[in-house]
């Protein structure tokens, strides 16, 4: 038997703003399962994202986050800030990998790699 990884599911307070925050940011089709309750985002060769309503969600840092790749980071981190994404720190192993944190508008972490 072998796993494939189908779809990364959010805990949240709205799903369907998040979902369209997501969709703008990485791409993709919203589809509202259940609209206010469990909200998708789908595009094909990859896995989904799902966001679930929950009344309280899990407070402390992410114990999985979502990694991007981008060409030009800077220029990426810059149009996830202006769609509403909070940058929250800086990393790097020396000058080949460097990476920027950012914060969903919900505040799940999420990083963008790049030059």
């Amino acid at each position: 038997m072998t796993l494939s990884v189908e779809m990364i599911t959010f805990d949240c307070v709205d799903p369907d703003r998040l979902a369209d925050w997501w969709s703008k940011a990485a791409g993709g089709d919203v589809n509202a399962v259940a609209p206010g309750e469990f909200v998708m985002v789908t595009s094909q060769g990859r896995p989904a994202l799902g966001f679930q309503r929950v009344p309280d969600p899990t407070p402390g840092k992410n114990k999985v986050h979502l990694d991007f790749h981008a060409a030009d980071k800077e220029a990426e981190v810059a149009r996830l800030v202006a769609l509403g994404a909070t940058e929250t720190g800086r990393n790097s192993f020396g000058e080949e990998f460097q990476w920027v944190v950012l914060a969903d508008p919900e505040g799940n972490a999420f990083c963008v790699a790049g030059t």
